[in-house]
């Protein structure tokens, strides 16, 4: 798959007006689009946050280099017996109370490894992998999103192109009617003034073409954007305008998707699971905690000679015992966060069910608005064909005319505007119940 669309890539930069699919155009967005690149980003920074997390059960291992120089009695009394320099002489009352100068040059390297923290680390590392979690919902949100645009876009896109052709059309049929007019009038079987109203309305028909490019060239740079490519890049769109098939028509499995599927439920239980990690981490900070360390030094009167090395290892115990009740208020709050995450994760539950009612409302209206312009069409052109024949036998007027124009017309825009709502409607209802991806039957 990654082949086929790094080949689609190539051939819509390079060659422009390539055929492009609905599905080819999600495929090249979920590559392309900064969006995705962004919440892929957002998991990988995740990732790396829960090795971050997990560094807390590994020992700490740090080097120290320093140089001092004085004669303070305590001073050059340890220093000397650190370096291993110490005599009989440094016994001496003058030499103990007003030493020389003396130099140290001291390197160290420290070992130290937590035994026991009171579960501490184990919630870190906990808190950070349900944090993955929420970074690859929110990445699954995105390339959702951006797949819904993408829909949004391309057949913005094709209703544009089939706008501009409806109002092709109806100049063709204006610019027909004025020449029968004309003919008409040179027969003297209409007036003047008849033929001015269509004049006028051949005018506006043409205005209308005009806006109706105007919005292709626009909705051309929007699906270009919605797609992550140069604004500029031409297209030749493959997937028509036509009805979407929902693969269960019934609402109950939609509402059942929504909760268990959807990027917001799944985020919401997570944030639950991680204030109750973090209530946890404050508990643990009541226990003790248990640290090995180890020490190497070297000291020396010169950087690299006149010295000695020593070591120590310990054993300690930390145990805060008292903090002034800080400890007991972190675990308050962290269990009013708690409460505060399951309350969070009803209401989501409560607003997806809401849009995935929605989107069904908006999918069920659109298919019967379908019917009914379709119906509307039918009706509209014949009464076009009666009001023509009757006009053109003097048994009707150029108002009548330019109605039933006009009328065809608008028939022909609600019913091309009702067949885009309606695949809005459908992918609404995927993304809505959380299901929406690149194989998803609704792209079909």
């Amino acid at each position: 798959m990654r082949r086929r669309t790094l080949l689609l890539l190539w051939s819509v930069t390079l060659w422009g007006q390539a055929p492009l699919s609905l599905r080819q155009a999600v495929e090249v967005a979920l590559r392309q689009h900064p969006q995705v690149q962004a919440a892929g980003s957002s998991r990988q920074a995740a990732e790396t946050r829960i090795r971050a997390a997990r560094s807390g059960y590994l020992p700490r291992l740090q080097y120290a280099e320093s140089f001092q120089r004085g004669n303070n009695p305590v001073y050059v009394f340890g220093s000397l017996l650190s370096q291993a320099r110490f005599t009989e002489q440094n016994f001496a009352l003058p030499a103990l109370n007003r030493p020389d100068f003396l130099n140290n040059f001291q390197s160290q390297l420290a070992l130290e490894q937590v035994i026991y923290d009171g579960g501490l680390t184990r919630q870190a590392v906990r808190s950070a992998e349900l944090g993955k979690g929420l970074a690859h919902e929110e990445e699954r949100r995105a390339r959702q999103g951006v797949i819904a645009g993408v829909v949004r876009a391309y057949f913005g896109a094709v209703l544009a192109a089939e706008s501009l052709k409806t109002a092709e059309e109806a100049v063709r049929s204006a610019e027909a009617d004025l020449e029968r007019a004309r003919a008409l009038r040179a027969a003297g079987l209409i007036t003047d003034a008849d033929v001015l109203s269509l004049e006028v309305h051949l005018a506006g028909v043409r205005e209308q073409r005009i806006r109706r490019a105007a919005d292709l060239e626009v909705a051309k740079a929007a699906l270009n954007e919605a797609l992550g490519l140069s604004l500029d890049t031409a297209h030749t769109l493959t997937t028509a305008l036509a009805p979407a098939r929902l693969p269960v028509p019934e609402l109950g499995p939609y509402e059942k998707d929504a909760v268990e599927q959807r990027p917001e439920t799944r985020q919401a239980a997570l944030a639950v699971r991680i204030a109750a990690s973090q209530s946890a981490a404050a508990r643990a900070a009541m226990w003790p905690q248990v640290v090995v360390r180890g020490l190497f030094e070297a000291d020396r009167q010169r950087f690299v000679t006149r010295g000695a090395a020593n070591w120590l290892a310990a054993v300690s115990l930390r145990w805060n015992l008292f903090n002034g009740f800080a400890d007991r208020e972190r675990i308050r709050e962290a269990a009013f966060a708690e409460q505060r995450a399951e309350a969070e994760r009803r209401r989501a539950e409560a607003l997806v069910r809401l849009h995935v009612r929605q989107a069904y409302a908006g999918w069920q209206a659109a298919l019967q608005r379908i019917e009914v312009a379709r119906a509307a069409i039918s009706q509209a052109e014949e009464s076009l064909r009666i009001t023509k024949n009757r006009y053109e036998n003097g048994l009707a007027t150029v108002t009548d005319l330019l109605r039933t124009e006009t009328a065809v017309l608008e028939a022909r825009n609600r019913y091309l505007a009702a067949l885009y709502d309606q695949r809005l409607a459908a992918v609404e209802l995927a993304l809505a119940a959380g299901v929406l991806s690149p194989d998803s039957p609704v792209l079909d």
